[in-house]
């Protein structure tokens, strides 16, 4: 660490040694104060406005897991993980939904009311705007890709594995979890904990990658 901060050799080394897990050792389990670390830095990822129009619905229980496997293709993740989450998004945000979050600015940092007013219209135009043109849970969803890339750096900076997993039955997903009646659907899961050496085949295999000329466009 230097002046409290990772180096840039530090920070490159944890991002290559991360890759997306396929078998996890299920023997192994995060720890209590690792786990609480990685649930402050999904509060912690920026959203649009600062809404945070999501869920993080953390999920240990073996039967439930089981459950979830049948609507994930089989993917052994699932079960063999430390702890899944499944990040969800809020669905057909609403005014009340933007007032909640102006008491809370109120509740943490004390300000006036009125002066909020700026930032209140322009949130209510913006939404006004998202639900006129169908694109208001289209919005929400792509907040709950930003936290996902903040769980993912955060895990890695820890020395723990992950997979981000599209690849289930959302719908199923949404009843078994309760996620439908919280009024939110799901987006994305991530598998965490620590990978099986053994079992994983891609843990093997070098991280393919396009050339930075590729994909940098300096204007």
């Amino acid at each position: 660490m230097t002046n409290g901060y990772v180096t840039n050799e530090q920070l490159l080394e944890q991002l290559n040694w991360r890759y997306a897990v396929k078998r996890f050792d299920a023997s192994r389990k995060i720890s209590d104060q690792d786990w609480t670390t990685l649930e402050r830095a999904l509060l912690l990822a920026p959203s649009s406005y600062g809404l945070q129009p999501w869920k993080f619905y953390v999920v240990t229980d073996e039967v439930v897991r089981k459950e979830l496997r049948a609507h994930s293709y089989d993917q052994p993740q699932i079960e063999e993980c430390s702890h899944l989450v499944v990040i969800s998004a809020l669905k057909d945000a609403g005014a009340a939904d933007i007032e909640r979050y102006l008491d809370r600015i109120i509740e943490v940092r004390k300000t006036p009311r009125e002066e909020l007013e700026v930032l209140r219209e322009m949130m209510y135009g913006s939404q006004k705007a998202a639900r006129e043109s169908g694109s208001l849970n289209d919005w929400s969803a792509r907040q709950c890709f930003i936290a996902l890339g903040f769980l993912l750096s955060a895990a890695a900076m820890l020395g723990i594995d992950a997979c981000p997993m599209e690849g289930f039955e959302a719908e199923k997903y949404d009843k078994s979890l309760g996620i439908e009646q919280d009024g939110y659907f799901s987006v994305v899961a991530c598998a965490l904990g620590y990978r099986d050496p053994e079992e994983d085949w891609l843990g093997k295999l070098e991280k393919v990658r396009y050339e930075p000329s590729e994909v940098f466009k300096r204007v």
